[in-house]
């Protein structure tokens, strides 16, 4: 059975959990089989973006996983990052 990791990081706490997971196993799958939920209660497995190794996946519940995929659990932005780069010009203009 593969061995894949999920992973969340907020800015005070990271977690890369592993997890046996069976052959076919979504990203969805593998993060609730994960528990990272009981770690960060703010997580919604059916809401939040994923990605696996950096590269965003548009549907987590149908993406297949494979031996050692690492499923990345993305926060929302919290300032768009056209606006934060607008805002550093302004302050250093």
């Amino acid at each position: 059975m593969p061995v894949v990791e999920v992973a969340y990081a907020r800015p005070d706490k990271q977690e890369i959990v592993p997890v046996t997971v069976p052959e076919g196993t979504t990203a969805l799958e593998a993060v609730k089989l994960s528990g990272i939920v009981a770690l960060f209660p703010e997580v919604d497995p059916e809401s939040i973006d994923m990605g696996i190794f950096g590269k965003v996946i548009k549907d987590p519940a149908a993406h297949q996983l494979r031996e050692g995929d690492r499923v990345e659990l993305y926060r929302p932005l919290k300032i768009d990052p056209k606006q934060a780069r607008l805002n550093r010009a302004k302050k250093k203009g």
